[in-house]
């Protein structure tokens, strides 16, 4: 499908148009700052998906729409993600201080691996699990930096590059490849603060939203994957 710039998701939203993949989900925080400034103790919870809670997640739909449930897998709740040629994702928006809480938990797994074309371009934008972190450049719409953990199919694990339809504004770094094994739980630590120095050259301070999305809509294929507890911590 075409894909629009950050900036056209505004008018998606106010239903006039759609944008697309992390370009979309990027620009969903990208005219408004987060919510509320969270200042709790630790750890900052994003998603508590084990105690049976999906509130403050708002679904962004860019084609047929990815379905999302809490189900009970491996004795605990999790998030399930079904994409059939679908790309919808869940966003929660959310104000994080990176310099008290600059690392990020949660774990995954996938059902099965994808089977498309090359994720770098437009044409095999897929992924059968991603989860990313936005800094929203307010009016600013050409300061809204992303960086997007994804599940790759094609790529090795630690590879980047710069995302299919928003360019190097959402960088895509691969934390898990086809190498790793389907139908088990990988948990993951990044110190996000890092990741944005490291891809983006800038010292960012607050991100504005946490996203998730599996989707298959380029490559119309099917994926079913699962999210643990989302959360950051300062160490």
């Amino acid at each position: 499908m075409q894909g629009k710039s950050l900036n056209g998701f505004s008018v998606w939203r106010a239903g006039q148009g759609r944008a697309r993949g992390a370009a979309g989900l990027v620009g969903a925080v990208m005219l408004v700052a987060a919510g509320a400034t969270v200042d709790a103790a630790e750890p900052l919870w994003v998603g508590r998906f084990s105690e049976q809670k999906l509130i403050d997640w708002e679904e962004q739909k860019f084609s047929a729409a990815t379905r999302y449930r809490l189900v009970r897998l491996d004795g605990t709740t999790v998030l399930a993600a079904e994409s059939e040629r679908s790309a919808s994702g869940l966003v929660r928006r959310i104000r994080v201080d990176l310099q008290r809480y600059p690392w990020l938990n949660w774990r995954w797994r996938i059902a099965e691996r994808l089977q498309g074309g090359d994720e770098k371009t437009r044409q095999g934008d897929d992924y059968a699990a991603r989860l990313y972190v936005i800094a929203s450049g307010g009016l600013r719409f050409w300061n809204t930096r992303a960086v997007n953990y994804v599940w790759s199919t094609q790529s090795d694990r630690g590879e980047t590059w710069p995302n299919a339809f928003a360019g190097d504004r959402a960088m895509m770094l691969a934390l898990r490849s086809g190498a790793d094994s389907t139908a088990t739980w990988y948990s993951e630590k990044r110190n996000v603060r890092e990741d944005f120095r490291a891809l983006h050259g800038a010292d960012i301070r607050y991100i504005d939203a946490v996203a998730l999305m599996t989707d298959t809509d380029n490559g119309n294929g099917h994926a079913v994957s699962y999210y643990g507890d989302i959360f950051f911590t300062s160490e």
